[in-house]
C-alpha cells in the first residue's frame, strides 16, 4: 500500500518565494500547501494537521512570531521552521527560544531546506508516536483493565485509587500469578509520575554478586569488569517508580543498603565516594509472608516497616471464583486480538470446568489455558475438549457445599455455581435447566447474562 506524502505548510507574503519553496519541496515528494500570512496559515491548520510549517519571520498581517505563538499554544504536534533575512538572525534565535524548531537564512538553499524539513518532520512524527504510546499505556493500565467484580477486587480498586497519587511506599503481596506487577503499573500510570520511568526488577532473577551494581550502579574500576561508569536502576527510575518484585530474595547486605536509600533518598554507586540524590517511589512485591521472614531473621524488620507502609494483598483466584467468567472472556479477547482469530466465546460446560479448577497458578495459569484453548479450538466457541485433561476431569460437586460453608460464600455465588453445574449436566439445554430449577427461561437467561458480566 502506497504511503501518503507528508504535508508541509509554507507561509510567506512573497508569491515568488512561496512558489519556489513549494516547487523545491514537491520535487522531494512532499505535499505542499501555501499561505500568504499567519492568519491564513491558521485557517489552513484548522482544516488539516501539518507536522511541519515553514514560515517567514517578517510578513504583513500576522507575522512569523504571531504564528509561532498560536502554534505553541494550540498545535503542539507541529514543528515550525522560521525563515529570516541575514540581518534579523537574532530575531530567529529568539523565536527558537519561544518554541521554533529551527531557522533558515534567506536566500534559502534547497539542500538546507530539505535537510531541515526532514529533521523537523522526523521529530514531529516521533512526538506523535510517543503520545500514541502514552495513550495506549494509559488505557492498558487503567483500573478497568484489571478484571474483577468480586468484593475483594472492588476493595483493592478502591485502595489503588486512594494511594496511587501518594508518595507512600507500597507492598503488594499475593501468590505467584495473581497480577502483582499489573497492580504496580496501575499505581504508577495513574499517578503524577506516569510520564516518568516505571522500572521493574525481579530480585530473584539477578545473581547476588550483580544485584548491587544493577540497583545502585558502579564507577569505573570498582571491580574487574567495570570498564566504565554505570547508572543503576535507582537512577534510571529517578522521578518515577522502582518496582522491586520478589523483594524477599534480597540478600541481607543489600537490604541494609536499600534501607539507607529509602530513608535518606540517596544512593551510592559501587566504588563511589559520594552519594547521589534520587527521587523514587518504591513499590515492592512478594509471594511469601514477609512478617514470617522477619521472625526467622531472614528479612530486616526495619526495612519491612519502611516498605510495608500500605499493603495491597491480592487474593488467589480460588478465593474469587465469581471473577473467573469475566477474566476468561477478557483474556480470550486479548488472545484473539494477538492471534487475529474469531471465536464467539466459551461454552457453559467449559466455563463450569474453569470455575471448578483450583488454579494453583492463578490468573497467569488461566491466561495460558485460555490462550491454549483459543489456539486449538476448531469450533466457533471454546468447548470442553479444548481444555487440558486435568481441568476436564475436575469434579467439583462433592466438595462444593463444604467449601462454600468453609469460606462462608455469599448465596449469589452458591446459586451461580449450582446453575452452571445443572446446565452442564443437561448438556447446555437452557429449557430443561430452567424446568429443573423451577424458574422460567427469561429468569435463567437474565441470571446467565449477569453471571457472564460479573454482576453477581
Amino acid at each position: 500500500m502506497k504511503q501518503e506524502p507528508s504535508s508541509i505548510l509554507v507561509v510567506d507574503d512573497e508569491k515568488e518565494m512561496r512558489e519556489l519553496l513549494k516547487d523545491t519541496l514537491e520535487e522531494d515528494h512532499y505535499r505542499v500547501v501555501v499561505a500568504s500570512d499567519g492568519q491564513e496559515a491558521l485557517t489552513c491548520m484548522q482544516a488539516e494537521k501539518f507536522p511541519v510549517v515553514v514560515s517567514d519571520l517578517r510578513m504583513k498581517g500576522m507575522d512569523g512570531l504571531g504564528l509561532l505563538e498560536q502554534i505553541v499554544q494550540h498545535h503542539a504536534e507541529t514543528n515550525l521552521v522560521m525563515m529570516t533575512a541575514f540581518g534579523t538572525v537574532q530575531s530567529a534565535v529568539e523565536a527558537m527560544k519561544q518554541g521554533a524548531f529551527d531557522y533558515l537564512t534567506k536566500p534559502v538553499k534547497a539542500d538546507e531546506l530539505l535537510v531541515t524539513v526532514q529533521k523537523a518532520l522526523r521529530e514531529s512524527l516521533l512526538r506523535q508516536e510517543v503520545q500514541q504510546l502514552r495513550q495506549v499505556v494509559n488505557r492498558e493500565f487503567a483500573f478497568d483493565q484489571i478484571l474483577g467484580k468480586s468484593k475483594p477486587m472492588r476493595e483493592i480498586f478502591d485502595l489503588i485509587r486512594r494511594v496511587a497519587d501518594s508518595q507512600t511506599n507500597i507492598l503488594i503481596t499475593g501468590e505467584s500469578g495473581t497480577g502483582k506487577e499489573l497492580v504496580a503499573k496501575a499505581l504508577h500510570f495513574n499517578s503524577q509520575r506516569k510520564l516518568k520511568p516505571f522500572v521493574p526488577v525481579n530480585c530473584a532473577a539477578i545473581p547476588d554478586l550483580l544485584l548491587e551494581s544493577e540497583l545502585f550502579g558502579h564507577v569505573r574500576g570498582s571491580f574487574t569488569d567495570a570498564k566504565s561508569d554505570k547508572r543503576g536502576l535507582f537512577e534510571e527510575a529517578h522521578d518515577g517508580t522502582l518496582f522491586l518484585d520478589e523483594v524477599s530474595e534480597l540478600p541481607m547486605m543489600l537490604q541494609a543498603k536499600l534501607l539507607r536509600a529509602v530513608q535518606e533518598r540517596e544512593i551510592r554507586r559501587v566504588g563511589a565516594t559520594r552519594s547521589t540524590a534520587v527521587n523514587v517511589r518504591l513499590i515492592a512485591a512478594t509471594n511469601v509472608m514477609l512478617a514470617e521472614e522477619v521472625k526467622e531473621k531472614r528479612f530486616r524488620e526495619d526495612l519491612y516497616y519502611r516498605l510495608n507502609v500500605i499493603e495491597i494483598r491480592l487474593p488467589p483466584l480460588r478465593e474469587r471464583k465469581e471473577d473467573i467468567p469475566l477474566l476468561a472472556h477478557g483474556l480470550l479477547q486479548k488472545s484473539l486480538a494477538a492471534q487475529q482469530k474469531h471465536i464467539e466465546g466459551i461454552t457453559d460446560a467449559a466455563l463450569a470446568r474453569l470455575i471448578d479448577y483450583p488454579w494453583p497458578g492463578n490468573v497467569r495459569e488461566l491466561e495460558n489455558i485460555v490462550e491454549r484453548a483459543a489456539t486449538l479450538t476448531q469450533t466457533s466457541k471454546i468447548v470442553l475438549e479444548d481444555l487440558p485433561l486435568n481441568i476436564r476431569d475436575i469434579q467439583g460437586e462433592g466438595q462444593f457445599i463444604e467449601d462454600a460453608v468453609e469460606q462462608i460464600l455469599p448465596l449469589a455465588q452458591v446459586e451461580w455455581s449450582y446453575i452452571r453445574r445443572v446446565l452442564e449436566k443437561l448438556g447446555g439445554n437452557k429449557y430443561q435447566t430452567a424446568h429443573v430449577l423451577g424458574i422460567d427461561r427469561k429468569t435463567l437467561y437474565r441470571k446467565l447474562s449477569e453471571m457472564e458480566e460479573g454482576k453477581i
